[in-house]
């Protein structure tokens, strides 16, 4: 059994992520999604796709990274994400998509534990794409998670 697996990677500024294609549904040019009173900041607001109602998750705030200015390539990742019990229908917006790209699961690594940029508890895994990494998401702790995705570098005194 082979232990290549199909992701789409995305980039957020100069960071390079992957999410495992079975859960892509449809990448979408960015269009501005409806706002939803008291939603989270990450929560951008609502989208209607034929029929279909998806809540818009800003990618760079759940991460917490800084927000940038939408560009002609910035995307909505429409996915459904196996939550327990259910499955979620949500849209991720990235800066960019890159493509559709195999990673071997046997030589992806882990999450470091110690010194790392990304809280562990939402990566599942790290692989290679050619000379650059690839943090693969764990969707379901991603959105089921309260606590940063980055891990807070201490402030200089």
């Amino acid at each position: 059994m082979s232990s290549m697996w199909q992701y789409l990677t995305l980039g957020l500024g100069s960071e390079i992520f992957g999410i495992d294609v079975e859960h892509v549904h449809e990448i979408l040019d960015y269009r501005v999604p409806a706002a939803l009173p008291q939603a989270p900041a990450f929560l951008l607001g609502m989208i209607d796709v034929r029929g279909q109602s998806y809540p818009v998750v800003d990618l760079r705030t759940k991460l917490g990274l800084p927000p940038v200015a939408r560009t002609p390539a910035t995307r909505i990742i429409l996915l459904n994400v196996p939550m327990p019990g259910r499955a979620l229908r949500v849209g991720f917006v990235a800066d960019r998509v890159i493509e559709v790209t195999e990673l071997d699961r046997a030589e992806m690594e882990g999450a470091p534990e110690v010194g790392g940029r990304w809280n562990a508890r939402y990566i599942a895994g790290i692989g290679r794409r050619g000379e650059a990494f690839v943090v693969v998401f764990d969707l379901v702790a991603l959105m089921d998670g309260d606590g940063p995705a980055l891990v807070a570098t201490p402030q200089a005194a």
